[in-house]
């Protein structure tokens, strides 16, 4: 399985379909999280797009969905509630449970937050419930419509002006949102809590924070995202989120079972993440990290390039080599370093090519390994350690060639 989003649609409270895309890892999926969005947001904002693809790097699938009468879901926004938020929640989280797993994470943004909370307590799958600048009661919201509020509870409905777009709220709406209290919920929720809210959040201020955090029992966490604005628009805010819950979460997922050496990889999975135009999630195993282009030639620099992977890759077996040999002979020697250069010689001017390569011209792929020790090189071993490191399986690799063999599937 590659690293990709998918589209799916399912029933919401009111039978109208819902919208969703489930973005999946490459390799073995470690847990399933549901993403609630914003009030009047999409499952496709910046913050959602975002957060989901790391978490999918990390290996935690994310489905994340349109509520009733957003985005490109099905239905009138004008008919829903805070409580229908809710059933929408509940039928996303039964649809994921009947198609691939229920989900262990519940992740929440501003009001979508809100409602992960209100709803935790009832999913018994839900092991870790995350918040993003989420009001600690859902009646918050209320302060948007303004000036229309009078005439929402008079004439039983207004034309608010949300975010550039007009939306008709009911009376129906107001009510549902006042007679939601949070406080109790998220106490018997009996769930870990990662709370994340920026300072200076000029919509849903840092005391909602504090409430919540109070609110809860522990396990709970604090963090703060200082700089951040309520929608998460920097890139760099909504990774620094996504890495953070995914690190956090992990505590509370069932822990992978290491290695052992008669069970080696005999497949490295690297799929595209759809974030940026070159960067890739790689899974060896148990392990999973990003690979990327440096900026300058269009990448976003998240990870490793490939030919750096290929300098490590030589390094690490250099290493353990040097390190299986000193060890067999038992022989003391400090910490092994080694450094690796990588870059293209006309072969003419390689010292260390053949005749036949410097006569054949072109240009070479030349990697330059120094190899240092912790307390010095023992002049006795000297060369005995550039012999060794030239055993290094990678390093003969690299020397004779191999062969590699594609199929298109």
């Amino acid at each position: 399985m590659t690293a990709h989003t998918i589209k799916a649609e399912f029933a919401g409270h009111s039978g109208a379909k819902l919208a969703a895309r489930l973005d999946l890892p490459a390799g073995t999926i470690r847990a399933w999280a549901l993403f609630a969005h914003c009030f009047t947001c999409s499952k496709d904002t910046l913050a959602a797009r975002r957060i989901s693809g790391q978490l999918a790097s990390a290996g935690i699938a994310v489905m994340r969905f349109d509520f009733t009468g957003l985005g490109s879901s099905d239905g009138e926004f004008a008919s829903t509630n805070f409580s229908s938020n809710l059933e929408d929640l509940r039928a996303a989280s039964d649809w994921l449970a009947a198609h691939y797993s229920a989900p262990e994470i519940l992740i929440g943004h501003s009001l979508g937050g809100a409602a992960v909370l209100a709803i935790a307590g009832d999913l018994k799958s839900v092991k870790a419930v995350a918040t993003l600048a989420a009001p600690s009661e859902a009646s918050h919201v209320i302060h948007n419509f303004g000036t229309h509020v009078d005439e929402i509870n008079a004439q039983g409905e207004a034309e608010v002006n949300l975010g550039g777009r007009s939306f008709t709220i009911q009376r129906q709406f107001i009510e549902d949102l006042n007679a939601t209290s949070l406080a109790e919920r998220i106490g018997d929720m009996k769930k870990a809590l990662l709370v994340l809210h920026a300072p200076r959040d000029a919509v849903v201020g840092i005391d909602n924070a504090s409430t919540i955090f109070t609110a809860a029992k522990h396990p709970k966490s604090f963090i703060s995202l200082d700089g951040a604005d309520h929608l998460l628009t920097d890139q760099a805010d909504a990774n620094y989120v996504a890495d953070i819950i995914a690190t956090w979460a992990s505590r509370y997922l069932p822990a992978e079972a290491p290695r052992k050496e008669d069970d080696p990889v005999e497949d490295v999975v690297v799929g595209e993440t759809g974030q940026g135009r070159f960067q890739v999630s790689v899974q060896a195993g148990p392990h999973r990290f990003l690979a990327d282009e440096p900026v300058d030639v269009g990448g976003a620099d998240t990870g490793p390039s490939p030919y750096d992977l290929m300098s490590a890759a030589l390094g690490a077996c250099t290493a353990m080599t040097l390190r299986m040999y000193v060890r067999l002979k038992k022989l003391e020697l400090g910490l092994v370093t080694v450094t690796v250069r990588h870059n293209k010689v006309h072969a003419a001017d390689c010292l260390e090519c053949t005749e036949v390569e410097r006569v054949n011209g072109g240009k070479i792929d030349r990697f330059e390994r120094i190899i240092s020790i912790d307390g010095g090189v023992p002049e006795e071993l000297a060369e005995k350690i550039a012999e060794i490191a030239g055993k290094c399986p990678v390093h003969r690799t690299l020397e004779h060639g191999a062969k590699v063999a594609t199929r298109v599937v």
